[in-house]
C-alpha cells in the first residue's frame, strides 16, 4: 500500500452527520471491522467512505454498504474521500507507517493490535501521532469492557484480600492453514523486517494487555522485567506455545501462558489472585466470577464499549479515549522482550500429535491445556511446572 506523504488539509470531524471512515484491510479480521462499521452506520455515527485493499472487495463482500470508493493507495484514498478517521487492520509490519500516513493528514485512528512489531516502531508511531495531534485508539477490544473498572474496584475494596498477582491463560487451537493465511503469518520477521506474529503478541495479545490493565501496569515505565519461554509445535518461525512473567516497577507479578495447540480449546481468561479469594475474567465474554472466603461464588456479565464508537464519542467531546498508545506501552515492552528473546524452540516430535482441523490438520501438544491453567494459577513458567519439553529451555529476562 502506498504511504507516500502528501500535503492535504487536516480532516476534521463534522458536527453535522456521520463521521467519514476509511477501512484499511477489510478481509480476514478486517471483516469484523466491516460489520462493526455497518452497525455504527445504521446508528448514524459513521459512514464508510472508502476501503483500502490490494484487491477490491466484491459487491457480495460489500453487501449492505452500497458503492464504496476503493483503492490500494491509502494516502490517496484518505484525500479523495475526505476521511476524518481510519481503521487500520493490515499486516503487523505496516501498522506504524499507515498510522503515520493518516496522522500526517489529520486523520484520527483506530489501529489494530499489536500497534507495532517492535518498541522502536511503536515509539516512532506514538511520537508521530502525538505531534500531529490526532486521536489514536489501539484496538484492544477487551479494554472496552466495563468489567475492567468493576474488577479494579473489587480489588481496591479488599474483596479478595491482599493482591497476590495476576495470571492469564489462553488455550486455543489453530490448524496449519492458519499459519498459511498470509506471507507474514507465523513469522518473526519477513524480508528483514520484524513481524513477531507469536501466540502472545497477536492472537492472544488481549490476554497480556488485559492482565496488565487489571494490574494497573499499562505504561512502558511500569515494567521492570519480562521473562520469556517460547516454543513451537508447528513448522513455523514464531512461537505457538509460550509464556511470559512480568515484574512491574512496584513489585507485582503478571504471568501469561498461551498455546495454539490445545487439546480442548477454551475461552481465554485473566485470573486475579488475592489472599482470601480470586476473580476470574473471561474477557471475550465480559464475564466475571468472584470467589472469596465466607461467600458463595458470584458471577456477573458486564457491558462493553465498542472502541470505534468510543473514538467517535471522543471526537465529539463526549468521552475520553479508552486505549491510547501510552496505555499500551507496557504491552509493547512485552512484545519487545519476545522480539529480543532467543528463537522459539521446536518441540520434539514426541511432544505433539496431529489431528484433523477445521480446514487442515492441526498439531496438539498433550497436556498443554493443564500447563496453561497451572501457569495462570501459580504464576509459574512452563519450565518451573515440569514440562519435559521446557526443562532444557533457558529462560530469558529483559
Amino acid at each position: 500500500m502506498n504511504t507516500a506523504p502528501a500535503s492535504v488539509p487536516a480532516a476534521v470531524p463534522s458536527a453535522q452527520g456521520p463521521l467519514p471512515v476509511v477501512l484499511a484491510g477489510a478481509r480476514g479480521h478486517g471483516r469484523w471491522h466491516l460489520e462493526n462499521i455497518r452497525r455504527l452506520q445504521a446508528k448514524g455515527l459513521v459512514r464508510l467512505a472508502g476501503i483500502c485493499e490490494l484487491t477490491p472487495l466484491t459487491a457480495e463482500e460489500l453487501d449492505g454498504h452500497g458503492p464504496v470508493e476503493q483503492s490500494p493507495d491509502f494516502a490517496a484514498l484518505l484525500a479523495s474521500t475526505g476521511a476524518a478517521a481510519a481503521v487500520i487492520c493490515t499486516p503487523i509490519p505496516t501498522h506504524a507507517d499507515l498510522a503515520l500516513t493518516a496522522a500526517e493528514r489529520g486523520v484520527h485512528l483506530l489501529l489494530e493490535k499489536p500497534p507495532a512489531p517492535s518498541y522502536a516502531e511503536f515509539q516512532r508511531m506514538a511520537r508521530g501521532v502525538a505531534t500531529a495531534g490526532v486521536a489514536c485508539q489501539i484496538g484492544f477490544q477487551s479494554l472496552g469492557s466495563h468489567a475492567i473498572a468493576a474488577i479494579r474496584e473489587l480489588v481496591a475494596e479488599g474483596a479478595i484480600g491482599e493482591p497476590m498477582g495476576i495470571g492469564a491463560g489462553g488455550a486455543w487451537a489453530r490448524d496449519e492453514a492458519y499459519f498459511r493465511r498470509a506471507p507474514w503469518a507465523g513469522r518473526r520477521r519477513l524480508d528483514g523486517v520484524d513481524v513477531i506474529d507469536g501466540a502472545l503478541t497477536n492472537p492472544l495479545a488481549h490476554a497480556v494487555a488485559t492482565a496488565l490493565a487489571l494490574d494497573g501496569a499499562t505504561r512502558a515505565d511500569d515494567v521492570a522485567s519480562v521473562e520469556t519461554e517460547l516454543f513451537r509445535a508447528n513448522d513455523i518461525e514464531s512461537d505457538d506455545t509460550s509464556c511470559v512473567r512480568i515484574t512491574t516497577t512496584r513489585g507485582s507479578t503478571v504471568a501469561v501462558a498461551a498455546t495454539l495447540c490445545a487439546e480442548r480449546p477454551e475461552e481465554p481468561y485473566v485470573l486475579v489472585h488475592g489472599s482470601s479469594g480470586r476473580i476470574t475474567f473471561w474477557y471475550k465474554q465480559d464475564r466475571v466470577l468472584l470467589q472469596r472466603a465466607g461467600h458463595g461464588p458470584s458471577e456477573v456479565l458486564y457491558d462493553r464499549t465498542d472502541l470505534l464508537e468510543n473514538l467517535v464519542d471522543h471526537l465529539a467531546g463526549r468521552a475520553d479515549l479508552l486505549v491510547t498508545p501510552e496505555s499500551t506501552g507496557a504491552f509493547m515492552r512485552v512484545v519487545e522482550a519476545i522480539r529480543l528473546a532467543p528463537e522459539p524452540v521446536p518441540l520434539p516430535s514426541g511432544a505433539w500429535r496431529t489431528e484433523p482441523g477445521e480446514s487442515a490438520p492441526r498439531r496438539i501438544v498433550p497436556g498443554v491445556d493443564g500447563l496453561v491453567a497451572a501457569a495462570a494459577d501459580t504464576l509459574a513458567l512452563y519450565s518451573e511446572l515440569g514440562a519435559s519439553w521446557a526443562l532444557s529451555e533457558e529462560v530469558t529476562a529483559s
